[in-house]
């Protein structure tokens, strides 16, 4: 079922009470990966919700979307405190756990509203949010509760839930919609970028992207990454070239649509080894985030099993 993996998720006892969990459990989990940035703290959230749900008066639930939300939303505020000291001490850039969306695991996403909610970049830009301003920016834009729904759900006054509201939206900024381009054009480019990076060919690399263009490795201390964000066309042109030689030709390399954006995916003998996403602007590859701890992974492995996306670049 689109929402969980369901590696460490236990199916709920056949009660009356199933349908109604069951009918909301990708719901649960979009809204817990969106608060944590991480899909296997959601699946924990998820289950403890259905301890909750399970250990609760049923009768007295009015409604069972807005009551489970509320469950979920806190969970995941006691979870986000010490997740910010932990992020605090992490070596390198932090970035969330991959998701593969084109089955739906987050929701739809038709819009480019939908598709920015769950990009890495915004995933990474909520963590500057305290734990209930991010909670009253998610709810209100990626779920579309009202103020006075937030102010229920997260226990303070309509007026409270409005002022954490503004406040996320100051702090976040202009981001800007990113997702401007087709899907198939964009995948297209992203097709010819990976194959001027295997060929080494620096000047056809260096075309495609954006002359202020970043990149940002996360390796968490467990993987081989750099510590600092690397920018510019040249600079991220070289280390593109130099990273996929480095890993020869036994690591294969796919596609895949990872977080609402096309995604490059390397793995060797079935093993996940990273993920590439690329964001685009103007037509040019604009920024690149790869995710490289193998903890981080795991999620996004058992997602992709077989890993038989038709191979491009190295590998092929």
């Amino acid at each position: 079922m689109p929402g969980c993996v369901g590696r460490r998720y236990r199916e709920p006892v056949a009660t009356g009470s199933v349908d109604e969990f069951q009918a909301q459990r990708g719901r649960m989990f979009g809204l817990a990966y969106r608060l944590l940035g991480s899909a296997e703290e959601a699946e924990d959230v998820v289950q403890d919700a259905y301890l909750r749900w399970s250990a609760a008066d049923h009768a007295a639930i009015i409604a069972v979307p807005a009551w489970l939300a509320r469950v979920v939303t806190n969970l995941c505020l006691n979870r986000l405190t010490s997740a910010r000291a932990r992020r605090e001490r992490y070596a390198g850039p932090w970035l969330p756990e991959p998701v593969a969306t084109a089955d739906g695991a987050l929701g739809p996403l038709d819009t480019a509203e939908q598709r920015e909610s769950v990009s890495l970049a915004m995933l990474t830009l909520l963590e500057r949010l305290t734990p209930v301003e991010r909670a009253a920016f998610v709810l209100r834009e990626s779920f579309g509760y009202s103020h006075r729904e937030i102010a229920a759900i997260l226990d303070v006054s309509e007026a409270n839930g409005r002022q954490h509201y503004r406040r996320a939206v100051l702090r976040l900024g202009d981001s800007g919609a990113r997702f401007a381009p087709d899907m198939g054009q964009w995948r297209r480019l992203v097709e010819r970028f990976l194959r001027a990076a295997g060929e080494g060919d620096l000047g056809a690399l260096e075309q495609m992207l954006a002359e202020d263009v970043v990149t940002w490795s996360d390796g968490g201390g467990k993987a081989r990454a750099g510590r600092r964000p690397v920018v510019g066309r040249a600079n991220v042109a070289r280390l593109l070239a130099l990273g996929l030689a480095k890993y020869g030709t036994d690591v294969r390399v796919a596609m895949a649509e990872v977080n609402g954006a096309p995604a490059v995916i390397g793995h060797r003998g079935g093993r996940l080894m990273g993920v590439l996403v690329v964001d685009v602007a103007d037509g040019r590859v604009s920024a690149l985030r790869a995710v490289l701890n193998p903890e981080k992974l795991r999620y996004l492995e058992e997602q992709l099993p077989e890993l038989s996306h038709p191979a491009v670049g190295p590998g092929s």
